[in-house]
């Protein structure tokens, strides 16, 4: 027997005694039986009962069979529910008729009880089979665009990690392994000479090094050159301008951020320490930190830890610190603007870069270095330096040292019309620039005045409107004090 939650059949005929058949023997089998006498008050009675199974008689009085299937189909209520048609009709136009409307199988009268209710079963089973699989492929499309919304929530995640990544490697290109080590130290120097010396001796330690000198000295061309030739060289070289950062970012600049820690943080950001673990960072123009982050940053080289800016974790690094400033730290810290603790942390092997002014027998090497290095982007060859743009150069103090050099070449590259470097009317003896100019020798004037002379008349040295003629001295005279003072006509 059937339980009472077993599927109810409707039972359309218009003869009484098929119903009655019909009703004892599904009913003695558990099913909740419906029955109705013609075709209007079955479609009544399926809006309102919701049979599972409709047996729907074909020759009917009024509204027959055909009609009333037609009528159920096209409800997309009572759509679903299956129909068997049942006919005493043997006619095969019929039963593909039947079909056509949506019936799902016939059961041919007289009844056959044992057939009655071998098809009821089966179709009953397949409809419930049917509803089944409905809610599972209901479930399956529900946990599908969860899953989908998921994954689209985690590629809008990805795609922001995405984006914060890009502008890490985009920071990663600009400031890490650039072109570094000794070959951009242009020098022939000797006094210099010692001070590579220096980062030679301390490139293979650990050491924490304070580099001290004025500004455009190339303190940071010295920091990479400790990089390259420490045991470091293979991580990260990150650089941090501290006096390019407003005071209310260096914070999260050199330790990162965590999402919603101020306005504007919308996702967790790693800080610059973090970027430079197992490698090294170059904190530039250290002396413009702000005093309440000094502590932070001790704290960093003490023990190597910080946590992010509204965070709690703590995180744990092993970074080399090299450190740069243009100021006199042991004055700001007795102006009470440098922690002293810091200094001493900071300057465990100081290095002191030299300016230009001290190391001027440099000059000739670095205008050909800095011809070479911009000529090619500006279409522009220089093969011939005069001596006189040498001495002009030479004779100037250069109170913004190596960068202001490289500006005034890369200036008379643009204004140099040939393969000869001119410096331009604005580099000329009357302007306040020329002016300031250190004290010369006086070998230094007489090897200045001797080759204006000779580039005057073209370097005729003996003759008629000759050098030696001008200078007033005998020729042979004139040659012997080119010789000494080296001054030798360019090619």
């Amino acid at each position: 027997m059937l339980t009472p939650q077993q599927p109810s059949i409707l039972v359309v005929d218009d003869t009484p005694h098929n119903l009655s058949i019909l009703f004892d023997a599904l009913t003695h089998y558990g099913y909740r039986v419906l029955t109705e006498q013609d075709g209007k008050s079955a479609l009544e009675q399926v809006a309102y009962a919701q049979p599972d199974l409709i047996l729907l008689d074909v020759m009917m009085p009024g509204m027959n069979g055909f009609e009333t299937c037609r009528r159920l189909k096209a409800d997309p209520v009572t759509a679903g529910v299956p129909v068997l048609f049942m006919t005493a009709s043997s006619e095969t136009i019929d039963k593909v008729n039947g079909f056509n409307l949506g019936a799902v199988d016939y059961i041919t009268k007289p009844f056959q009880l044992p057939e009655v209710l071998a098809r009821v079963q089966t179709h009953l089973a397949l409809r419930q089979t049917r509803h089944e699989l409905q809610q599972a492929n209901e479930a399956l499309e529900a946990r599908v665009a969860e899953r989908t919304e998921a994954l689209r929530r985690a590629l809008a995640e990805v795609e922001t990690l995405k984006d914060q990544l890009q502008a890490e490697n985009t920071y990663l290109r600009d400031e890490i392994r650039q072109t570094t080590g000794f070959d951009e130290i242009v020098s022939q120097s000797k006094t210099f000479r010692a001070v590579l010396k220096k980062v030679e001796q301390v490139a293979p330690t650990h050491t924490t090094v304070l580099i001290g000198g004025e500004s455009g000295t190339g303190k940071e061309l010295l920091a990479r050159a400790i990089h390259q030739h420490s045991p470091r060289r293979q991580g990260p070289l990150i650089k941090v301008n501290c006096a390019a950062l407003p005071h209310t970012l260096i914070e999260s600049e050199l330790f990162g951020h965590e999402k919603g820690a101020f306005t504007g943080a919308t996702g967790q950001k790693i800080g610059r320490f973090e970027l430079a673990n197992n490698g090294t960072i170059f904190l530039d123009e250290i002396g413009e930190m702000p005093l309440d982050l000094q502590a932070k940053l001790l704290r960093v080289l003490q023990e190597g830890e910080f946590e992010r800016v509204g965070g709690t974790k703590t995180v744990r690094v092993n970074v080399r610190v090299l450190a740069a400033t243009n100021r006199n730290l042991e004055a700001e810290i007795g102006a009470g603007r440098f922690r002293e603790d810091l200094y001493y942390r900071l300057a465990v092997f100081p290095i002191n870069s030299l300016p230009l002014r001290e190391r001027k027998e440099d000059i000739p090497l670095l205008v050909r270095h800095f011809c070479d290095k911009h000529g090619p982007a500006m279409n522009r060859r220089i093969d011939t330096i005069p001596q006189r743009v040498i001495d002009t150069l030479t004779a100037y103090n250069w109170p913004g040292n190596i960068r202001e050099l490289e500006n005034i070449v890369e200036r008379s590259l643009i204004s140099s019309p040939g393969r000869q470097l001119d410096l331009g009317d604005w580099f000329g003896g009357n302007t306040a620039l020329a002016r300031r100019v250190t004290p010369q020798t006086l070998e230094d004037m007489e090897r200045a005045h001797i080759t204006a002379v000779l580039e005057s008349v073209n370097w005729k040295v003996s003759g008629k409107h000759g050098a030696a003629e001008i200078l007033d001295i005998i020729p042979t005279t004139l040659e012997s004090r080119m010789k000494k003072l080296g001054i030798n006509r360019p090619r």
